[in-house]
C-alpha cells in the first residue's frame, strides 16, 4: 500500500515486516486529522514495526507525544520498534518524548509505622547525644591544655566576649527584672491586702526572685540572646572555612572560639544574676510602697529577717551551671552547621529551643535536690 498524497501516515507490508512511513506536517494543529489516519491503520498481531520518516516535516512535541502513545496502546515496545530517515531534530524529539513515555511509574512509598518512627528518632537522639559527648570530650581536652599552657588562652577574644555576653545584656536584663518584680508584688499584692498581711509580700517576693525568677530569666534572656549569637558567629565562620584556617594555622579552634566565650558567659551570668535580685527586688518595694502602704525602711527591714543568705547563694549557684549548659550547646550546635546559609538558620533556632530546654529542666532538677527554702 503506498502513502496516498493526502494522508500523512501509511502501513506498508514488507518481506522484512510492516513498515510505517510518515509524511507532511505532525503538529498540534494536525493531531485530530493524524489521530484518525492512525486508528484506521492500527495494525493486527503486529509484533515487530519499521517507522520511516523521511518524507516527515515539521514534528512538534504534540506529534511526536501521538505516535508514541499509539505505539505503546498497539502493545509494541521499544525494542519492537526501529527508526529510520529522520531528521537529526525529528530524532531527537522522539527520543525525549519516547523516554519520557516509558519511564517508570514511580511506585508511592508505603506510610512508614510507628515503630519505624520511633526507631528512626531515637537513633538520631542517640547519635545527637554521642556527638555531644565527642564535643565535650574534645572541650575538656582543650581545658586542660590550657590549664598546662596558660599563654595559648586568647585574651583579646575573651574580653570581646565578655563585653557582649555581660555589659551588653545588664540593660536588658535589669530592666525585664524590675517590671517581672513590679507585675508580682502587684498580683501578689491583691491577694495579700484581702486577709490584712501585707508585710508578708516581702517573704514571697524576696523568696521567689532570688531562687527563681532572677537565675531562670537571666537564663533565659542569655540563652536567646548570646547563644544564638555564640551558634550564628561560629556557624557562620564554618561556612566560610575560617575555621579550617584556624586548624590549618596549627591552632585550636576550641581554644580560640569556645574557650572564650564559656568562661566570658560562666563569669558574667552570675553577676548579672544578682543585678536581677537587686532589681527585682526594688521593682517590688516601688509596688509595696504605691499599692500596700509599706516604707521602703521597713520593706528592706523585713527583707533582711525572711531572706537567708542560703536562698540567695542557691540562686546563685545555679547561674553558672545554667551557663555551662548554654555555651557548649550554643557551641556544639555552631560546629555542627553545614557549608550553607541556611544551616546557619536552623542551627541557631536550635540552639535557642535546646537552651531553653535545658534551663527549665536544670532548675526542676535544684528543685528537687534542694527542696528546702532553709538549710
Amino acid at each position: 500500500m503506498t502513502a496516498s498524497p493526502h494522508r500523512r501516515v501509511a502501513l506498508e507490508i514488507s518481506e522484512a515486516g510492516p513498515v510505517m512511513r510518515l509524511s507532511g506536517s505532525w503538529r498540534l494543529a494536525d493531531l485530530l486529522r493524524l489521530e484518525s489516519e492512525l486508528d484506521s491503520l492500527r495494525p493486527a498481531g503486529t509484533t515487530t514495526l519499521h517507522v520511516d520518516g523521511g518524507d516527515l516535516g515539521m514534528l512538534d512535541t504534540a506529534g511526536a507525544m501521538l505516535l508514541c502513545q499509539r505505539l505503546k496502546a498497539w502493545g509494541l515496545p521499544r525494542a519492537a520498534v526501529s527508526w529510520s530517515g529522520f531528521s537529526p531534530r525529528n530524532q531527537a524529539m522522539l527520543e525525549l518524548v519516547r523516554e519520557d513515555i516509558e519511564a517508570p511509574a514511580t511506585v508511592a512509598t508505603p506510610p512508614e509505622s510507628w515503630l519505624h518512627r520511633l526507631g528512626r528518632q531515637a537513633a538520631l537522639l542517640a547519635a545527637g547525644v554521642l556527638d555531644m559527648l565527642a564535643f565535650i570530650g574534645q572541650l575538656g581536652a582543650a581545658a586542660l591544655d590550657w590549664l598546662r599552657h596558660p599563654g595559648r588562652f586568647r585574651m583579646r577574644e575573651f574580653f570581646v566576649q565578655l563585653e557582649a555576653v555581660g555589659v551588653a545584656s545588664l540593660p536588658i536584663v535589669a530592666l525585664m527584672t524590675f517590671l517581672i518584680g513590679v507585675v508580682f508584688t502587684y498580683l501578689l499584692g491583691i491577694q495579700i491586702e484581702k486577709y490584712g498581711a501585707n508585710i508578708f509580700i516581702v517573704d514571697g517576693v524576696s523568696l521567689a526572685v532570688t531562687r527563681e525568677l532572677a537565675p531562670l530569666l537571666t537564663a533565659l534572656l542569655i540563652a536567646g540572646r548570646s547563644g544564638a549569637a555564640f551558634t550564628a558567629q561560629i556557624g557562620a565562620m564554618k561556612v566560610t572555612e575560617e575555621i579550617d584556617a584556624i586548624s590549618t594555622l596549627g591552632l585550636s579552634p576550641m581554644q580560640v572560639l569556645v574557650l572564650p566565650r564559656l568562661l566570658a558567659i560562666v563569669i558574667t551570668m552570675p553577676l548579672l544574676t544578682f543585678v536581677a535580685d537587686i532589681t527585682g527586688i526594688l521593682g517590688a518595694a516601688l509596688v509595696a510602697a504605691q499599692q500596700l502602704d509599706i516604707t521602703p525602711y521597713t520593706f528592706f527591714a523585713r527583707l533582711q529577717d525572711v531572706l537567708p543568705l542560703y536562698t540567695v547563694s542557691l540562686g546563685l549557684a545555679k547561674a553558672p551551671v545554667f551557663a555551662v549548659a548554654i555555651a557548649v550547646i550554643a557551641c556544639h550546635n555552631g560546629f555542627a552547621v553545614t557549608r550553607d546559609a541556611r544551616s546557619v538558620g536552623l542551627k541557631t533556632t536550635t540552639t535557642v529551643v535546646h537552651c531553653l530546654v535545658a534551663v527549665i529542666l536544670i532548675d526542676a532538677l535544684f528543685s528537687i535536690a534542694f527542696p528546702k527554702v532553709t538549710p
